[in-house]
């Protein structure tokens, strides 16, 4: 099948132009249950090397990998109240198997702290069992009723989920910002995202968290988005799972949890920033082949460019490049295809090239073109890659930090997040408070600054300010 264009553009018409260049790029494919995508080879070769980065990320620090069921009973669920609260809507229930009415409901997973943490009252007995630290890589069911959009907001989802016991909060509050970092390492050196780190609203924390911290960005829609979350449970779960201890000095005390999680929704980010009016880019450290060679194949020196073309392709094995010998498409077409799926640098090389002993290097990126000798190529690849790397993500970088503005009033702020900028401000964190930002200005709150002695009073109600934090309209 053909791969054609895209005929929407990504600057004025942003959901056309995704869609578009998920499925040309051939990304997914819809499945019958609304919300719910396929991941071909070239997504799901993306989330396995975000999993690799992540997974060696997680080992070197401690975190064992298991797997809990997909299922939990009704009972467990319920368990913890604002949890409950915060995920009901979103549950898909199992009520028969096959004829037969069951005797409790399952939950189908939206989140696992409930079954885990059944099993954390049974293993955790001693000080000397902490910290438990286990992590799954999985899937998981949220039953949203909003527009769904690939990858970005979807019923279901591949995601991992880090979930943390210990015998005091300092070890807790450690983890959870240690995690962020991780969180925030993969989008900016792997995806080449930049992402704002800090702390979530009273209003916006997790269902049963003493409090959320996340990593948001900014897509070129001028809708924000959460990247990842890393979540300080407190006693919350423990106690009413009855997760205790006995502490070095024999006294019983209840354990100090987080979870966190990441998903396939950065694939989405990655791409929505990225991307152009040719298609998707993928950037060098998260492709899986990071160049293609396109010989050029007239009648003269065929033989001779597709021999030199091979030996390229073994020269520079550890870029898993691609090699296109096809003969039935034009060189052209071919460099169309590629471009839309988004392969970071193409290798070209013809019957010209051949006779000054040179390849032609195209930047998917920015559309360089670079004339490299063929002796030279295995040296220079890896700089461009790395220069393709790094001009993505500064380019983001700079997209992101000029889209945000100070505001001093919910007007100001209004202006600024209808012009699909992002309103930094000084604002006191009261959940009353972002409800009226909320219904003035259609902005939520995205996160809050760290560590800082905030001077002043809210930009909305007059109050002391206890936060810098950034508002935007989000997804």
């Amino acid at each position: 099948m053909e791969t054609k264009g895209v005929n929407a553009k990504k600057a004025e018409n942003f959901s056309d132009w995704y869609v578009q260049v998920i499925q040309k790029a051939d990304l997914v494919d819809y499945s019958d249950v609304s919300g719910c995508l396929i991941f071909k080879p070239g997504s799901y070769s993306i989330w396995e090397n975000i999993q690799s980065y992540l997974d060696n990320k997680f080992k070197k620090d401690g975190v064992k990998n298991t797997y809990f069921p997909l299922l939990i009973p009704e009972h467990l669920f319920k368990k913890e109240a604002d949890h409950v609260k915060g995920f009901t809507p979103e549950v898909a229930w199992v009520t028969h198997a096959g004829d037969s009415k069951l005797n409790e409901r399952l939950a189908i997973r939206p989140t696992s702290e409930t079954i885990m943490y059944n099993s954390y009252a049974k293993w955790i007995r001693s000080w000397k069992d902490l910290p438990l630290r286990y992590n799954q890589w999985c899937n998981v069911i949220r039953w949203e009723f909003k527009h769904p959009v690939p990858f970005l907001r979807t019923r279901e989802f591949l995601w991992q989920e880090g979930h943390s016991a210990f015998a005091t909060k300092k070890e807790a509050d450690k983890e959870a910002l240690k995690i962020l970092d991780f969180y925030a390492d993969t989008y900016e050196k792997l995806l080449a995202v930049p992402v704002l780190k800090g702390m979530k609203s009273k209003n916006e924390k997790f269902a049963g968290a003493d409090y959320s911290l996340s990593v948001e960005t900014l897509l070129p829609n001028g809708k924000a988005i959460q990247g990842a979350t890393s979540h300080h449970l407190g006693q919350n779960f423990s106690k009413a799972f009855d997760i205790n201890f006995l502490d070095i000095s024999e006294k019983k005390d209840y354990v100090w949890q987080n979870s966190w999680g990441f998903s396939t929704r950065s694939i989405g980010i990655m791409l929505a920033m990225h991307g152009d009016d040719k298609g998707i880019i993928l950037p060098p450290n998260v492709a899986l082949n990071k160049l293609v060679v396109v010989p050029i194949l007239f009648t003269k020196d065929k033989k001779n460019i597709i021999k030199v073309a091979s030996s390229l392709v073994k020269k520079l094995k550890k870029y898993n490049p691609l090699l296109d010998d096809r003969e039935d498409y034009s060189a052209g077409w071919k460099f169309n295809e590629w471009e839309m799926k988004g392969i970071p640098l193409r290798l070209e090389i013809g019957p010209k090239d051949l006779e000054k002993k040179q390849v032609v290097l195209v930047r998917r990126d920015n559309n360089e073109k670079i004339n490299v000798k063929i002796k030279d190529v295995a040296i220079e690849v890896p700089k461009i890659l790395k220069e393709i790397q790094d001009s993505l993500f500064l380019k983001a970088k700079k997209f992101l930090d000029e889209s945000i503005q100070e505001a001093q009033e919910v007007s100001e702020l209004k202006k600024i997040v209808n012009s699909g900028c992002i309103g930094k401000v000084n604002w006191c964190g009261s959940v009353n408070c972002e409800e009226s930002i909320n219904d003035k200005t259609g902005a939520k709150s995205l996160n809050s600054e760290f560590n800082l002695n905030v001077e002043g009073k809210c930009f909305a109600c007059g109050n002391k300010a206890e936060y810098v934090t950034y508002f935007a309209k989000s997804y």
